[in-house]
């Protein structure tokens, strides 16, 4: 057996064995119901307690061993044997609880808190599957698992859980698959020590197992998660895993052998493109089974379809975010975290998602977890849409709550309020807030975080004059340029911008000025841009009717940079007695016309609301001394004729003069 295994598992014949730890990919207890699935011979343990009975016996509990500083196994020779402890649990075939018993005790099991409430709990049973002990262990791994090891690794030392994993360890050939795999699932959560007898053991009858061919997926599922953070992608017995749900049929899978599948892919298996046709498959059949799923399973899969960038996938996550709708009230904050960063990632947003959010988000504003109430305001900026119900309840709880945010957290809720130039109604309470913030935690910024909350601000009209010079110092720009995101083309683009804003509007500004290398010459660029470009279609048409309205293309610039970094979309130049010059004509100019041509890209998706970055540029072109004449989409699209639209672009930009026909 032993030889057996070395072979088909060679990786732990080394001393320091590779490992990913499964902190997103493997199920949590919410999503673990591993039931005995059909099988006839379940395993049940009868609780002992030592207070009630002494027992003696010539073997004791073994020392369970943990690694805590690396994400790696590394063999130990520290495992002991400690007789007389206590509890002990022993193995019985005769009484096996009941579905209603297993379930009963699922749900206290959730309810658990604490590990210590967790062995509280396993005292308490007098009856418990093997499937139910494996449970239990991933309940402690969910409430001690912190990164790459445990938060308090003393909690393998508590003698129940010694009782109980001795236990496994002695009867792992009593034990049914489901058993099995779960349980050395949750050992590797729990960071237990690969050469420990338990995990030696437990992954020998798994090979075992798994040559007779009679697991279920979700079985399989749960032994690949294991392998993969024991021995990583390239472990032998994983392939053999991967080879049996090949041979399986997806679109004949339950929904818990899906949902199964994917946090195995999402693991690591399904990256860089392996098993596309078995991903396209499942993709297809989750879209026939979408709605039946609970929360946990439609956090759960957008979080794998994330992970494993399926951008090919998006019907299934337009389904996915229909069946969230539903589920609003009842995601926990890691869940609706998970739903809010996919729906971001993929670009998507359904009216009735967020009329449900509108109806939750005042409810969970003061009590939810910091970071989801931060990414609710991220999905709302990051997909322009203008909710005041939403804003303004978290508007509100900020002024309360911001002093247990994060630098990041209130840096990406201001940044929400600028990308949306929305102000909410306790404006000078937020802001207010902010700048107490500032002062009091300027030196826990990171760079960027800090330019971009400095920048968001000036957005919204308020000016952070008393901490911009610290953006403007040397050291700090050198701080910048030496963060891993580096000082690229936007991060100079927004110190250029932070710095004009202070010139324009803030003309008492006497503090450092931005040195010329750190300024840009156009904020608009390819991708992210402080502008954003104009619609083509439109702009065709505006154009046209300026050439019926002006009698010829030379009377108007197009795309014109100035010298202020701004692009206009069309410029118009007259002379002193009001009369169109000609675009290349630069003397005696003596108005300039700015012709925005605002395409629904430059406004809020849900409202008739300029975003911030358009908002600001159109107010400094007015400092500038440009005459802004604003041409929305939502204008112009209404008129249909050449003539109507010639009128309309008459009164825009000639509104006081009439025009002769010709």
């Amino acid at each position: 057996m032993a030889l057996k295994l070395i072979q088909r598992f060679p990786l732990l014949g080394q001393f320091g064995i590779l490992r990913y730890p499964p902190v997103g990919p493997v199920l949590p207890s919410r999503l673990l119901r591993t039931r005995s699935e059909g099988q006839s011979s379940c395993v049940g343990y009868v609780f002992t307690s030592s207070s009630s009975k002494k027992l003696q016996s010539d073997y004791g509990i073994r020392n369970l061993t943990t690694i805590v500083k690396e994400p790696s196994f590394f063999a130990s020779s520290s495992v002991g044997l400690h007789k007389d402890s206590s509890p002990r649990f022993r193995l019985t075939r005769l009484h096996q609880p009941t579905a209603a018993e297993e379930q009963a005790f699922q749900q206290r099991l959730t309810n658990c808190s604490s590990s210590r409430q967790v062995f509280k709990l396993l005292r308490s049973v007098e009856i418990m599957s093997d499937t139910m002990a494996a449970e239990a262990l991933h309940r402690v791994a969910d409430l001690e698992q912190e990164g790459a090891s445990l938060k308090d690794p003393t909690v393998l030392e508590n003698d129940t859980i010694r009782a109980l994993c001795f236990q496994l360890e002695q009867d792992s050939g009593w034990l049914t698959d489901a058993g099995i795999v779960s349980t050395l699932l949750a050992g590797t959560r729990l960071f237990l020590d690969p050469w420990s007898t338990l995990m030696v053991r437990l992954v020998s009858e798994s090979q075992e197992r798994l040559d007779r061919g009679k697991m279920s997926v979700r079985q399989l599922c749960n032994l690949g998660q294991a392998m993969l953070a024991i021995g990583g992608s390239s472990c032998v017995m994983l392939e053999q895993v991967m080879k049996q749900i090949q041979k399986q049929k997806p679109a004949d899978w339950s929904l818990e052998d899906l949902i199964a599948a994917y946090m195995l892919m999402q693991g690591g298996v399904g990256q860089d493109g392996k098993y596309r046709h078995l991903l396209n498959a499942m993709h297809t059949h989750a879209m026939k089974v979408t709605y039946c799923m609970d929360p946990p399973a439609v956090s759960g899969l957008l979080g794998a379809l994330v992970s494993l960038n399926q951008m090919q996938a998006m019907p299934l996550v337009i389904s996915l975010c229909k069946q969230s709708v539903r589920h609003v009230p009842h995601f926990t904050d890691d869940e609706l975290t998970a739903v809010l960063g996919a729906l971001m990632h993929f670009g998507h947003s359904d009216h009735y998602f967020v009329e449900a959010m509108e109806r939750y988000v005042p409810r969970m504003a003061f009590t939810s977890h910091p970071e989801t109430v931060t990414k609710v305001m991220q999905f709302f900026g990051r997909r322009n849409i203008l909710s005041e119900t939403v804003f303004d309840a978290i508007a509100e709880s900020f002024v309360y709550r911001a002093d247990d945010y994060s630098t990041s957290q209130v840096t990406r809720q201001i940044m929400a309020l600028g990308k949306l130039g929305y102000l909410p109604p306790n404006a000078g309470d937020v802001f207010r807030k902010v700048e107490t913030i500032l002062r009091t935690r300027l030196s826990h910024f990171q760079p960027r975080t800090l330019l971009n909350l400095l920048h968001s601000c000036t957005l919204v009209e308020r000016f952070p004059v008393n901490f911009v010079p610290k953006v403007f110092n040397n050291f700090f720009l050198q701080e910048l340029q030496e963060q891993s995101t580096g000082l690229d083309r936007i991060a100079m683009a927004q110190l250029t911008q932070l710095y004009m804003t202070l010139k324009l509007e803030c003309p008492n500004y006497k503090g450092l000025r931005l040195h010329p290398n750190y300024r840009v010459k156009s904020f608009l660029t390819s991708g992210r841009s402080l502008e954003t470009p104009v619609d083509v279609q439109l702009y065709n048409s505006v154009t046209n009717g300026l050439v019926d309205l002006l009698g010829a293309r030379s009377y108007f610039g197009s795309k014109v940079l100035t010298p202020y970094c701004y692009t206009l979309d069309v410029e118009i130049k007259l002379d002193e007695e009001g009369y169109v010059l000609p675009a290349s004509h630069n003397d005696d100019v003596h108005k300039r016309i700015a012709l925005c041509i605002d395409g629904q890209k430059r406004f809020a998706t849900n409202k008739r609301q300029l975003l911030g970055k358009e908002a600001i540029k159109q107010r400094h072109l007015r400092l500038l001394g440009y005459e802004v004449v604003q041409v929305p989409y939502y204008e112009f699209e209404q008129l249909r004729t050449k003539s109507s639209a010639m009128e309309y672009l008459h009164q825009k930009v000639f509104p006081h003069t009439y025009r002769m026909s010709w």
